[in-house]
């Protein structure tokens, strides 16, 4: 079963969290061998998504987008979820929820000053059990 998690995005800027994977035992969870994919979607019917670049090692996922990606968001609620597969092509849902995209307000000029920035949160979760 997966965690619901909403999230809030600023649209024009870099969009980094950081999702801890623990088992059980509160130990970082044994990621090698999966593989991970995150996309968010107007409604869950959408043809189009924007897909997350993902980044899972020791216990932690890195969920990520460009300042260009989130500045052609429109404003409003999504829905999003976050899939890993295993080396049998097991999916398991890991993360759903909410997505928020909150308005840009200020235009830059230049693309080099909206990558400078940053929102990062950091989410735990304390038992995350996957079986092979």
């Amino acid at each position: 079963m997966s965690s619901k998690v909403n999230l809030i995005i600023e649209q024009g800027t870099t969009f980094n969290t950081i999702v801890l994977l623990n088992d059980q035992n509160g130990d970082p969870l044994t990621t090698t061998g999966y593989g991970c994919q995150a996309q968010l979607r107007k409604h869950y019917q959408s043809s189009n998504g924007v897909q997350f670049t993902t980044n899972i090692s020791n216990g932690q996922l890195l969920l990520s987008l460009t300042a260009t990606q989130t500045a052609n968001i429109v404003g409003g609620r999504y829905v999003y979820d976050v899939d890993l597969s295993d080396q049998s092509n097991n999916i398991i849902r890991l993360i759903e929820g909410i997505i928020t995209v909150t308005p840009m307000v200020t235009r830059w000029r230049s693309e080099e000053h909206t990558s400078e920035l940053q929102s990062q949160s950091t989410i735990s979760y304390a038992v995350f059990c996957l079986k092979k």
